[in-house]
């Protein structure tokens, strides 16, 4: 992992790989909602005229969205079982690389992911555009992997 000097200097967005559990489904040119959000309870406590005390309640987590041009079928594959009753969660873990090839910056891990949202590419003759298909992970949590 990156010492303190090493996250001095902002990592540039393209240089990242996923995983799932073991396996390696290709690349992908986007992935997107790696959120965490935290409700907040408002108290407006007796005696206290300066506002409204805040208290952290429920974190939640937004779907994370990968978009990829179509390589093979196991995204589908996936996801179908999905569509059929029969969810397959997989540990999806993220890395963002160092642009010079030398490992992870930091490693982000998707706990007990599925997909819950499958969209298959905008076809259009007139155009010479990728075939992209994009995949929304639902999951259990978003973690930061120590390394």
């Amino acid at each position: 992992m990156p010492s303190d000097n090493d996250l001095r200097e902002p990592f540039l967005a393209f240089a990242f790989e996923l995983r799932f559990d073991v396996e390696s489904y290709g690349g992908f040119s986007e992935c997107t909602g790696l959120n965490l959000e935290t409700q907040v309870q408002e108290y407006p406590e007796g005696g206290w005229n300066g506002g409204t005390r805040r208290f952290p309640t429920r974190t939640t987590q937004s779907n994370v969205v990968l978009k990829r041009g179509i390589v093979d079928r196991r995204l589908w594959d996936w996801y179908f079982l999905v569509a059929q009753g029969r969810t397959v969660p997989k540990n999806v873990h993220i890395r963002v690389l160092r642009p010079n090839g030398g490992g992870a910056v930091m490693e982000l891990l998707l706990r007990g992911a599925f997909p819950c949202k499958w969209n298959g590419p905008e076809l259009n003759a007139a155009q010479s555009n990728v075939a992209v298909e994009t995949l929304e992970l639902c999951h259990q949590g978003l973690e930061w992997v120590p390394g």
